[in-house]
């Protein structure tokens, strides 16, 4: 019997992508567009899980790189005035974000241009790993001399897909850990479903007060009942504004075990996303860019915003720096409920 499973080079309007096809499911990756993974459809259920349009085309994707597929970040979200200090380094970042932010936002990962490995597929799935050499052949070297390894890794198969990204601090100096991706997930994602019957669950335990620039006050309170809405899965996400609610994150029992993530269903067809993650990412923040685009971001991240200029203690902020020479790991898992 011919196997089904695949892993095929292929040229998405003159962009050249990775498509894996296994267990029912279909990725389309682009390590070209920072190794993202454009589109995760579920070719059974009728899940489109990430933010697709047909229409467009790879530059409309490198214009805003932030907003489609599950582009990850590197160094994510914002940095006040775009000064980065480390405990052996000062780092002034370019400020990319307009007044009356002044901060520097997102990094430069999710739009370089990424090397395929390797790829293949077998009986049990398909999978593809690609990276990137940071170096001073990047422009951004001049702002941070810091070269690093980062490597992915797709797999995909019959429970989904599970992405690995891991990054190794090539320099001689301590290397800052922050990561997220920020994940566009679809509204609606199932095929003809209604954006109003998304319900979203996620494990919030404590809510961070952010300032006018989006930036921490370093004050965190309990829960309140907009808040509970979260964790009791009985919010929707989309047909509202969500701007940057950001939360210390926990964990949610899913089919009678821990599970570290958010939970996503169509309340009509009772069809849902499981989007899990390992234990490093200690943070989520939801937006969904004023409610009306078709589609919401719950981003998980290693590190509070600005964690590393936070005069908090790093138990607090999940920042952490890598010695000359260590690795640093993550993990994600996107599966469909039905």
């Amino acid at each position: 019997m011919m196997m089904k499973n695949k892993a095929e080079t292929v040229n998405w309007k003159g962009l050249e992508c990775v498509q894996l096809t296994a267990g029912g499911y279909t990725a389309l990756i682009a390590p070209g567009i920072g190794s993202n993974v454009l589109r995760l459809h579920d070719d059974v259920n009728g899940i489109e899980f990430f933010r697709w349009d047909e229409a467009n085309t790879p530059d409309d994707i490198r214009a805003s790189a932030e907003v489609w597929g599950l582009p990850t970040l590197y160094l994510p979200n914002r940095f006040a005035d775009g000064i980065l200090r480390t405990s052996d380094a000062e780092y002034h970042l370019p400020v990319n974000e307009a007044a009356p932010f002044h901060n520097h936002i997102h990094g430069f990962l999710h739009k370089r241009v990424h090397t395929v490995i390797a790829q293949s597929a077998n009986e049990e799935g398909a999978w593809v790993r690609t990276c990137y050499v940071y170096n001073e052949n990047d422009p951004f070297f001049q702002y941070f001399p810091l070269p690093f390894t980062a490597e992915f890794l797709f797999m995909l198969s019959e429970t989904g897909l599970e992405y690995k990204f891991s990054i190794k601090n090539q320099s001689q100096h301590k290397l800052p850990v922050s990561i997220a991706t920020h994940t566009t997930i679809s509204a609606p994602f199932v095929d003809g479903a209604k954006e109003e019957d998304i319900q979203i669950q996620v494990p919030v335990e404590e809510k961070w007060i952010l300032d006018d620039r989006c930036l921490p006050t370093c004050e965190t309170r309990s829960l309140d009942g907009y808040d509970m809405q979260y964790k009791n899965g009985t919010t929707c996400p989309v047909k509202r504004v969500v701007d940057n609610d950001m939360y210390t994150g926990g964990k949610l029992t899913f089919r009678g075990r821990p599970f570290r993530g958010v939970l996503m269903t169509d309340s009509a067809s009772g069809k849902g996303i499981g989007y899990e993650v390992s234990d490093a990412y200690r943070f989520w923040i939801l937006w969904n860019d004023r409610g009306e685009k078709h589609y919401f971001c719950p981003e998980p991240m290693t590190a509070m915003i600005d964690a590393p200029n936070l005069k908090l203690p790093a138990e607090k902020t999940g920042y952490c720096e890598l010695v000359p020479g260590e690795n640093f790991h993550v993990a994600q898992h996107f599966f469909t409920i039905v």
